[in-house]
This record gives structure tokens, sequence and C-alpha cells, in this order.
């Protein structure tokens, strides 16, 4: 008999520290992981994908209480969205005083969809829209291998090979890149990206268009590139570093033609009933004409400024009228634009609706005017119904000293015409309107050979070295098919 002797088994000890190691990965990559079904609150990178690539922005997301909140971040913007809902795995985005939307679903912890842009005579725009949760560190700081900070002089060339010029602003750290352009129309806010090798980028997306500028640093340190403004218009661009680089006087770029002493319209009001300064509610009033749409960025600008700006002077004697050219012909869904602008800025003054935002149409209108060249432009009339002066174009916030240089530009002007009186005698009124109408400086400085042309009765346009892009910024200039460019206006 054979003794069996008991089966040895010998037991490998557990390697606990493999198992914490697995332990703690599952749950990191579980707080990690966004739910696929739930939109995760904090900052998202989100993109438009332009023919020229993409047009990058920041996005923030936060509830409070029940309340979804949307922001949208560009450069140091922050643009809280009006109208933010996610329901059923599906974002919106209402921009209501632009008329445009995004509309996305979640997948996968991502966002895809499109952006919706209502353009001139209704027609519209669809661009793909994608966003992603988290974002870079905002301390973190990469080196770049090029530094574009400062002041450039700028060159346009739309798709007709007519040029325009531009002044460049940007500010850089390390690799991250924010700044604007300057344009004789107005500006194009703010604007941020990033330095990559000797390529540079920046964009925005504001609620109404979305706008990609590229370029690359040539080895004489001078910039070539290519301007994209939504997905149909395209422009190029230089630029050489120049510090001393400024536009023409904003003043001198639309004036009274021959012939015309006051500046007169008729058009109807919200309600149907038709305004003209002939009304008497305007006798002896200071007035400021601002032509100006619901779909215009700068016009917003100049709203934010203008709404607050009125209810200070008003009871001085100062009315604002704004002439609205909107996108949309049929006149009730025109009204409703307008009011959804007024609603946003809490106007107080007149509206009127003048026509549609086309710039050889709104001429057409205004027949007083050289021409119709940006939106907005600005008219200060004084109590005896004289054109004091006009300014063409807007500097918003994003450019900085220039915007507080202009509201302070503005200001000083209707205080002076509100402290004349009524009826002011002639030399006194001449005396007056040279301290009143010597040009804004700085980055819209006119030069003293533009005031001699201009007082010698020489076309102040011709002194501006030929005719900038109209509209707002991007948009094609004057002559250019406005159907087959249409993406600013």
């Amino acid at each position: 008999m054979i003794e069996r002797r008991p089966r040895r088994t010998t037991r490998r000890p557990l390697n606990f520290g493999l198992l914490m190691l697995c332990a703690a990965t599952t749950v990191a990559c579980s707080q990690d992981s966004p739910n696929p079904t739930t939109l995760a609150i904090g900052t998202w990178q989100a993109q438009l994908a332009l023919p020229g690539g993409a047009a990058r922005f920041g996005m923030e997301v936060a509830r409070e209480a029940e309340t979804l909140r949307v922001t949208l971040i560009n450069g140091s913007e922050r643009i809280s969205v009006p109208q933010a809902s996610f329901e059923e795995g599906r974002l919106t985005l209402d921009f209501p005083a632009y008329n445009n939307r995004i509309d996305a679903r979640l997948a996968g912890g991502e966002l895809s969809g499109s952006l919706t842009l209502v353009k001139r005579y209704g027609k519209t725009q669809i661009i793909p829209f994608s966003a992603t949760p988290g974002a870079r560190e905002a301390g973190q700081i990469i080196p770049a291998a090029q530094d574009v900070s400062g002041r450039w002089e700028v060159s346009f060339v739309d798709q007709e090979g007519k040029r325009y010029p531009a002044v460049g602003e940007f500010q850089q750290r390390g690799n991250r890149l924010f700044g604007t352009f300057l344009t004789p129309t107005g500006d194009y806010r703010y604007l941020g990206g990033s330095v990559n090798g000797t390529d540079m980028a920046l964009s925005t997306f504001d609620g109404a268009h979305a706008f990609l500028f590229k370029a690359a640093v040539k080895p004489d340190g001078s910039l070539e590139g290519e301007f994209w403004s939504g997905n149909a218009w395209q422009e190029s661009w230089t630029a050489v570093r120049n510090d001393a680089a400024k536009l023409a006087d904003a003043t001198t770029l639309t004036y009274l033609k021959p012939g015309y002493d006051r500046f007169t319209f008729e058009f109807p009001d919200l309600a149907g009933e038709a305004v003209s300064l002939d009304d008497p509610r305007f006798d002896g009033k200071v007035i400021v004409v601002t032509l100006a749409g619901s779909w215009c960025p700068n016009c917003h600008d100049e709203a934010q400024f203008m709404a607050p700006f009125y209810t200070r002077y008003r009871d001085q004697g100062l009315e604002i009228v704004a002439l609205m050219y909107e996108h949309l012909e049929d006149r009730d869904a025109a009204a409703r634009q307008v009011r959804r602008f007024r609603d946003k800025f809490k106007i107080e003054y007149t509206t009127l609706l003048a026509g549609i935002s086309d710039k050889t149409e709104a001429a057409r209108t205004l027949p007083a005017l050289n021409h119709v060249l940006a939106f907005p432009t600005t008219i200060f009339i004084d109590r005896r119904g004289t054109v004091r002066r006009i300014h063409t174009g807007f500097s918003g916030p994003g450019t900085g000293e220039h915007f507080e240089k202009l509201k302070r530009d503005y200001t000083a002007l209707v205080e002076t015409l509100l402290a004349e009186p009524v009826e002011m005698a002639p030399a006194e009124r001449a005396l007056d309107d040279a301290a009143t109408t010597g040009g804004d400086a700085g980055i819209e400085g006119g030069s003293d050979a533009d005031a001699e042309a201009e007082g010698a009765g020489a076309n102040p346009q011709d002194e501006a070295g030929g005719e900038p892009p109209g509209g707002d910024p991007g948009q094609p200039a004057s002559g250019a098919s406005d159907d087959d460019t249409d993406d600013e206006e």
C-alpha cells in the first residue's frame, strides 16, 4: 500500500500595490470621463469649420438652479448667450438680437452640430460646429518661436482685387495671441488665437460672425496670410510692423454732397408711423442719427454706449434716432428684430425701419450723403439743424484705448452742442465749428492736409486713399456682388 501524502499548494501573496493602482485608475477614469448623456459643467473648446480651417473660441457652461448658462469666450471678451437649453441630449444656443442659433447633439461627451447665420434677404449660412470639454490651464505658458506683439500696418485684398488698409494690434503671452484689426469702417472686435512655429492664427465667434485670420511670419519679419468670414468670403492680407500706423480720419470719409445743407429723412417707426426730422419733437434739439442694423456687432457696441448716453443727456435736449437697415425685407420680421435689439440694450431712443442692409440701397434712401460706407455711421446735428460731424464706423471695446477715446470725443462734442443756444451768430458758429470738428486723433487721427483738403472743398474720400470695404469689417468693397459675397454685410 502506497501512502498518499496531502498535495501541497503554494499560495502566492496578493499584489496589493497593483490592486490599489487598478482601483485608483478606475476611480480616476470615472471622474475624468464626462457622462455621455450629461452636458459637462465647465470650459469647452469650441470651433466652427470654415473653408480656411477652424475658427476656435471658448465656451463656459454653468448651471444656476435649473437654468443653463452658456458664455462665449473670445480673448478677454465674455458674451452671455441670451437663450440656452439642453434637452434630450441636444444643446440649443439662441442669439435673438442677431437672429442666429447653434444646434448641437451630445454624443460620447462631445458636441457636434451647426451654426445657422441669417444673412441679407433672409438667406442662411450653415457652418459645422463642434465642442470638446476641457481647456488648457490658464496659467500654462508655452514658449513661442515668434513674437508678433505690437502694431502692424495691414493691407487686405478682397476677391475682386480691391485693396483696403487696416491696423493690427496684437498682444502675445507665450504662444497665446490676442488682439484686433481696425479698419476704416470699424473693428473686428475681440480676437484670440496662438502662434505655432512661424504660423499665427486669430479667430472669434460673437454670436453674429465667425472670423478666422491666418498668417505666416516671413523671413523679413512681415506677415502674409488669409482671412475668412463665414463660409462665403475670403481675403488675403499682408502686414509690416509700424508703430506709427494709422487710418484716415473717420470724420472725413462720409459727408453731405454739394447742394445739400441739411440731412433729412422720413421713415416709419416700429408701429408704422412716419417720422422725420421736421417733426416738432426735434425742434431745437441736438440730434444724433446713427445708421445701424441688428445684425451688425459694431452697431451692438455702439448701442451699448448710446443707450445710457441718451438717458444721461435727453433732459438737456438730446435726441438719438437709429435708422435700422435690416437683413429682412418683410416689415413685420424686421420690426421684430429691431425690438429684440432694443430689448437687449434697453434702448429708449427712437428706432426707425429704414430699409435693407445693403450699402448701395441705403445710400439711395439718404441722397444727401456722398455714400453709405459703414454701419454704423453717426451723424451729429446741432440745435439749428446743421450737420456738425459725421463719423464713419465705430471703434468698439475690443480696441481698448481707441474705444475710450471715441467715447470721450462723442461726449465732448455732444456737451458742446448742448451748451449752444438755438440761435447762434454766423461768426460765433464758425469759431465753434473749428473747435468741434478737428477730427479724431490716434488710430483715426486726421492730418492737417486732410483738414485743408476738406476746407478747400476737395473730396475727403480722395484723401483717404480709395474706398475701403463697407458695412462691417469683412464685407466686400462697394461694387462687389452682395449675393455672392454676403457674409458680414
